[in-house]
């Protein structure tokens, strides 16, 4: 039987990429603090690189320095200057070094933007994030300039990074970030051109992806990450998204990622989120239950001829082998056993049959305190406690060119609190 992870794959802007495997997005928070890459990133990127991935997506790159996922982020807000220019060059020239592709994420947080970086961040509506423990501010409602704004920028970005070397871009609509937080009835409360029906509410992102395309050109690969739903009650739902879909299709996109949920439902990292699932009308498979998103994606494969890319859950070779031959999913983007294993992809392809379970072994509270999940408040707590450990890992390969054997989820989450607070002073 051939090695289905090692077949290459066509794009519709004629761009091949090398195999099927990815290192999906995932914040780095590595940059300055005025956001320039810095040489931690083009180690991980290197090392990223060197492990056999077809594709490494960045993480978030922000188009708005007052609008981060998190201190730390790369920020193109602007036409960067030479210094800036020249750091973007060194990084995808690290990224790309074993011959693979290397993708910015491009994206503005939007209400999800900690205060710690706003305390009245810019969103679609006055909708202020359903999370406890006062993390996240009051947001103030965007104007429609300030819109078109936003759209210029992810054009300039895409341009920016085009020019430095990297070989795609993707926008990101998903996880409750600003395009995701447009799509959601319950986040968009405008009745303008931007609100009320999907048509308007989808406005925003069609804009940027005809910006971008129009800054990087039609050889260039353009992708989306777009939520299969969002999993809350009156958000948006894979009707939606099934719709979304097909007019990114005729936008001229060339891989669409398919990921679900938002900080207040972390579907994404398969954990429960703040209230009560929203379950979505979809057939479920004959698929080993583990991937999160492939009923999605294969319902979607019915409707577009659009290369899909799944990421979420995947950990077993059989299970990815599975998705591709389905046709469920074009291209497996693999996300946290890579903040360890970085060279996950080339073992999975070599024969590898599944890869760890990390989060499995992850809490903030020991076993005597496993109760404490059950509260709401500190079960958000301890989600983003098991993140931080990764982002600990993410931030060790980068700074010494492996992963800490010896952290915990404590130290891991005083170590990235004490950063971000460094980073915004």
């Amino acid at each position: 039987m051939k090695n289905l992870l090692a077949q290459p794959l066509t794009l519709p802007c004629g761009a091949v990429l090398p195999n099927r495997l990815s290192k999906a997005a995932m914040t780095e928070g590595l940059a300055t603090s005025d956001g320039v890459p810095t040489p931690e990133l083009e180690r991980l990127y290197g090392i990223w690189s060197d492990g056999g991935a077809g594709m490494l997506l960045s993480g978030n790159i922000q188009v708005d320095k007052d609008h981060l996922e998190r201190p730390g982020n790369v920020v193109i807000d602007s036409e960067p200057n030479k210094e800036m220019q020249a750091a973007l060059a060194s990084w995808a020239k690290a990224a790309t070094r074993n011959g693979n592709h290397f993708w910015a994420q491009i994206s503005h947080a939007g209400r999800q933007t900690q205060k710690i970086v706003n305390k009245t961040p810019k969103a679609p509506s006055a909708v202020k994030l359903g999370l406890p423990g006062g993390q996240f501010g009051q947001p103030v409602a965007l104007t429609v300039e300030e819109i078109e704004e936003i759209v210029r920028r992810f054009a300039i970005c895409a341009a920016a990074v085009k020019t430095a070397g990297f070989t795609g871009v993707q926008v990101h609509s998903a996880h409750g970030y600003l395009f995701s937080q447009f799509l959601s009835p319950r986040s968009n409360l405008r009745t303008d051109q931007y609100g009320g029906t999907l048509a308007n509410r989808a406005r925003a992102l069609l804009d940027a992806v005809a910006a971008v395309r129009k800054a990087v050109g039609p050889k260039f690969p353009v992708s989306v990450k777009l939520n299969s739903a969002d999993f809350q009650k009156g958000g948006f739902d894979f009707e939606d998204s099934l719709q979304v879909v097909q007019w990114l299709e005729q936008a001229g996109v060339d891989l669409i990622e398919i990921s679900g949920g938002t900080y207040e439902q972390p579907k994404l990292l398969g954990l429960q989120g703040m209230e009560e699932e929203e379950k979505q009308e979809v057939a479920e498979s004959t698929m080993i239950r583990e991937a999160y998103f492939v009923d999605f994606a294969l319902a979607m494969q019915k409707k577009v001829s659009i290369p899909l890319m799944v990421t979420g859950g995947f950990r077993q070779r059989l299970v990815m082998e599975q998705a591709l031959e389905s046709g469920s999913a074009d291209v497996v983007g693999l996300g946290r056993p890579m903040c360890v294993m970085t060279d996950a992809p080339k073992q999975l392809m070599e024969g590898l049959e599944e890869l760890p379970r990390y989060e499995n072994e992850l809490s903030l509270f020991p076993r005597w305190l496993a109760f404490l999940g059950n509260l709401k408040t500190l079960r958000a707590m301890a989600g983003f406690a098991v993140q931080y450990w990764f982002y600990g890992q993410i931030d060790a390969i980068g700074r010494t060119g492996q992963a800490d054997s010896t952290l915990t989820v404590f130290k891991a989450t005083q170590e990235t609190m004490a950063l971000q607070k460094k980073l915004t002073k």
